[in-house]
């Protein structure tokens, strides 16, 4: 799952969080100041806005991924045989 990096509207320090994570209603700390970040798409904080609208794109582009990689027809992986058991070595006696 991609990330999207966060700054801190407190302490302008800058971390991660999964795309899929960061929508409305969403509200996380702050390692560093430990400040609680509340994530609304009519937030009017610019570091807010800017981690909702690139999750957004993340999450965006991975949906895209998912659909063309269903759709589109690749090489499929070789079919695995069925197990025979052990066989005994050509140059092997007991």
């Amino acid at each position: 799952m991609s990330s999207v990096q966060i700054q801190c509207t407190r302490c302008k320090s800058v971390f991660r969080d999964r795309a899929g994570r960061l929508q409305d209603g969403y509200s996380r700390q702050c390692p560093t100041c430990e400040v609680v970040l509340f994530f609304a798409e009519d937030s009017q904080h610019p570091f807010i806005k800017r981690a909702m609208r690139n999750a957004r794109k993340a999450r965006k582009e991975m949906r895209e991924a998912g659909a063309a990689r269903l759709a589109a027809p690749g090489p499929r992986a070789a079919q695995s045989r069925a197990f025979a058991g052990r066989t005994r070595s050509a140059g092997r006696e007991d």
